[in-house]
């Protein structure tokens, strides 16, 4: 039955059935339905709408049809309804006749749906945050294991300075505790019940919305009925912070693709996830890396729609919101499946240690330390750099590392270098001396690595 049917004459054309239907995609909110139509019916109790007795059945129906829906999800779309909100209401109303109708007195749609998606919203958000606790835990054991695996560092994607691999995972485990804050931030304002704003203006029954928000589990209630329908604020939020940590997770799969090439060689990525070529035997590609780069695009492509469909809407809810959950639903998937996929990536994960050391070496990436040496001998940064570059291009010409040119080479550049310059030049030295905080010093990537499993212990604090 339609839920809008009594002040239509003719009967629904077809193709705009098919066309403004959406339970094959809301039906996700199946559970989130049930849950605030079981707490709105406790509220019905409070104005007498429904009496004990009444609510315990409407209730009891409610969890048996929850039940079933968690033992096949998508059991309802093999239904006629519009949405999933009609589809709760035809099965109550099946198994309870004239009671279930009494179940939607004072709620519309419009606050239902925005109740529903809050609620997906922070059940999400606990999922993701879970999951950036998985990746987050075996960036850090990688990083442990790697202190003292040397490899170059990169800018312009040429070989700048030395690093360890320990270090580069502690960049993007950064960027992961910055995605946690967002999300986290996000959630305090997604914890708002709208429940109870009507279709823009309020429920006429005077009901006790902080009641039932917190029936649901939310922290607050919204303030303006007109907002609370219309506001799709925290879908652009989440979306956004789902956008935000695609790209870090897209460019932490370029850094692999990079060091997974036969030109490079670092390191090696486990044979089940791989996949091969249907002419070339010899191919081992990293599918699961160009995936996660290119599924980027989607999620990217899902915060510009949403805010599309946003930009020219007038209040209060408009029939274009219904789009919403699509973007919503892909973009959560996509980046949850990403966080998961990245932990395969590295649960398995072969370093090869000395290509690292090598290529670090072949890279003149101790240059700097040599101006820095110049520089404490009293020449001028400027000039020391020139000098250096002068010392450098006679290293590339004779197919040297600077380490490996003799002391009569390096006077030819300059007399202030003496025999004390082989020391600095050592890769374990170039890293060493980086001991400022934030720095590549095995003391501070300690440091690091104690911090972060001291975060690790605390980062699911409230949630």
């Amino acid at each position: 039955m339609s839920l809008w049917g009594g002040r239509f004459s003719k009967s629904i054309n077809q193709k705009f059935k098919a066309f403004n239907n959406s339970l094959y995609f809301d039906y996700r909110l199946a559970e989130q339905d049930i849950i605030s139509s079981i707490a709105w019916s406790r509220a019905l109790t409070t104005v007498n709408v429904l009496d004990f007795n009444e609510q315990k059945q409407i209730e009891y129906e409610l969890n048996c049809l929850l039940e079933k829906i968690r033992i096949n999800p998508k059991i309802m779309l093999s239904s006629n309804n519009e949405d999933i909100h009609s589809w709760v209401e035809d099965q109550l109303i099946e198994k309870l006749g004239e009671l279930a109708k009494k179940l939607y007195t004072g709620r519309s749609r419009n606050d239902q749906v925005t109740t529903d998606l809050r609620l997906w919203c922070k059940i999400s958000i606990k999922k993701l945050l879970k999951s950036t606790l998985e990746l987050k835990k075996i960036l850090i054991l990688t990083a442990e294991n790697n202190q003292n695996t040397i490899m170059p560092g990169y800018t312009h994607l040429q070989r700048a300075q030395p690093i360890t691999f320990a270090y580069w995972c502690l960049a993007y485990l950064e960027m992961l505790l910055r995605d946690e804050e967002r999300l986290k931030n996000t959630f305090k304002r997604v914890d708002i019940s709208p429940l109870g704003s009507g279709a823009l203006s309020g429920t006429s029954y005077n009901i006790n919305r902080k009641q039932l928000a917190d029936w649901l589990g939310f922290k607050s209630v919204s303030n303006n009925g007109l907002d609370s329908v219309s506001d799709r604020d925290y879908v652009l939020e989440l979306i956004s912070n789902a956008s935000i940590g695609m790209v870090h997770l897209s460019r932490f799969a370029e850094d692999m693709i990079f060091f997974n090439s036969t030109e490079v060689g670092f390191i090696e990525l486990s044979d089940d996830i791989t996949s091969g070529s249907s002419l070339m035997p010899q191919k081992k590609n990293p599918d699961i890396l160009e995936l996660i780069r290119g599924k980027c695009g989607q999620v990217q492509g899902a915060l510009t729609g949403m805010m599309m469909i946003l930009k020219g809407l007038p209040l209060s809810y408009n029939k274009d919101m219904q789009e919403d959950k699509k973007f919503l639903f892909n973009a959560i998937d996509t980046w949850h499946e990403c966080i998961d996929m990245s932990i395969l990536v590295l649960h398995k994960l072969i370093i090869n240690k000395a290509r690292c050391k090598e290529a670090a070496k072949q890279s003149y990436c101790n240059s700097t330390e040599l101006a820095d040496y110049l520089v404490s001998k009293g020449m001028p940064f400027r000039t020391a750099h020139h000098v250096v570059g002068k010392i450098i291009l006679k290293a590339i010409n004779t197919n040297s590392a600077l380490e490996d040119l003799k002391l009569s080479e390096f006077k030819k550049f300059s007399d202030k270098i003496t025999e004390d310059v082989y020391s600095i030049l050592s890769l374990q030295s170039c890293i060493n001396k980086r001991n400022v905080q934030g720095g590549v010093s095995p003391i501070q990537v300690s440091k690091a690595i104690n911090e972060a499993k001291k975060i690790i212990v605390n980062s699911l604090d409230d949630f």
